[in-house]
């Protein structure tokens, strides 16, 4: 292994230039003290929200300190750490009453959710706050294989064996860098418009609060090879004739490069009996996600209406055999 690695003070474990914790512990990764002021970090503050166990750092000027997941004050200030800089910040394009419309009519949506949720829920904190992500691109050979229902003219078999190559390029695949967010919710929320994200040392986020690079740039790289390689499948599928199946590739990246981003998301965390919920939205676009209160009566009727339309076509089955039978 090379000798440019250092190594953790903590655990020993090797730690790649890059990165500013370690991945093995935790631990803040060793650093020459000069760098702090450089364009590529900051120095930040961290807090934990001692309501939800949330962990997040801000940048050290933020003004709010209330936890964006369930509204709590009670935060606990952690020690000032170093942190990776955004190189571009994307801003928002949804209002925080926009972004109330869009809670509701969530809410109001899907027939297993309760009726009185619209009503009754009550909003904890609502919160705009800006994402990490690492915005990917590349360039790709790809070599796939496959089966295509389209068989020649006298063939005997339904599925006619196929292979090829393609080159592709790809730009602007996001993969969420945040501690606080699931990967299911910063994937649920793409995509975004990249075209209107600014330079962040020209951009002024005011009192708008921003969660840290927690995801290295290392453990993004697989995540994103996964995207390329799924999105190569999709594509590989697509040039198919007819239907198309076992369709495998073996995709080859060149040039793979990344850069730090911040994005737009609102953050609201709502309560309805008791029960804390998060819902997310893109703060560029409207696309949202979030787990909505189950209605387990629904589910009683709904299962009772089943049995008792199974148990009448039942009843009325046995009853044409009695009279076709008499």
């Amino acid at each position: 292994m090379s000798d440019l690695l250092a190594k953790c003070s903590v655990c020993q474990a090797f730690i790649d230039e890059e990165d500013l914790f370690c991945a093995n512990c935790g631990a803040e990764a060793p650093h020459d003290e000069t760098v702090l002021a450089t364009p590529t970090t900051l120095v930040t503050l961290g807090f934990e929200c001692q309501g939800c166990g949330a962990s997040m750092n801000y940048d050290a000027d933020a003004q709010t300190l209330r936890c964006p997941f369930c509204g709590s004050a009670g935060i606990q200030t952690q020690s000032t750490k170093r942190t990776l800089a955004a190189k571009f910040i994307t801003p928002f394009a949804i209002s925080h009453d926009e972004a109330s419309t869009i809670l509701k009519r969530w809410m109001g949506n899907g027939f297993f959710r309760p009726n009185d949720l619209v009503q009754t829920a009550s909003v904890e904190k609502m919160t705009g706050v800006y994402v990490p992500y690492w915005v990917f691109r590349a360039s790709t050979k790809t070599y796939w294989t496959g089966d295509s229902s389209a068989t020649p003219i006298g063939a005997r078999g339904d599925w006619y064996p196929l292979f090829g190559s393609v080159n592709s390029s790809y730009s602007g695949l996001l993969i969420g860098a945040s501690k606080a967010l699931t990967l299911g919710e910063t994937r649920a929320l793409c995509p975004f418009d990249m075209a209107a994200q600014v330079v962040a040392e020209d951009f002024d986020k005011g009192t708008t609060l921003s969660e840290q690079f927690r995801v290295p740039r290392k453990y993004a790289r697989p995540l994103a090879r996964q995207g390329l390689e799924e999105l190569e499948r999709k594509k590989c599928a697509s040039l198919i004739r007819g239907r198309s199946r076992n369709v495998k590739v073996n995709v080859r990246l060149q040039g793979l490069r990344s850069e730090p981003v911040l994005l737009p998301i609102w953050i609201i965390a709502f309560r309805y009996r008791e029960e804390l919920y998060r819902f997310v939205i893109n703060g560029q676009t409207g696309k949202s996600t979030g787990k909505a209160p189950f209605s387990y009566a629904k589910l009683f009727v709904l299962f009772a209406i089943v049995l008792g339309v199974t148990l009448g076509i039942g009843g009325l089955v046995g009853l044409v055999r009695v009279l076709t039978s008499g």
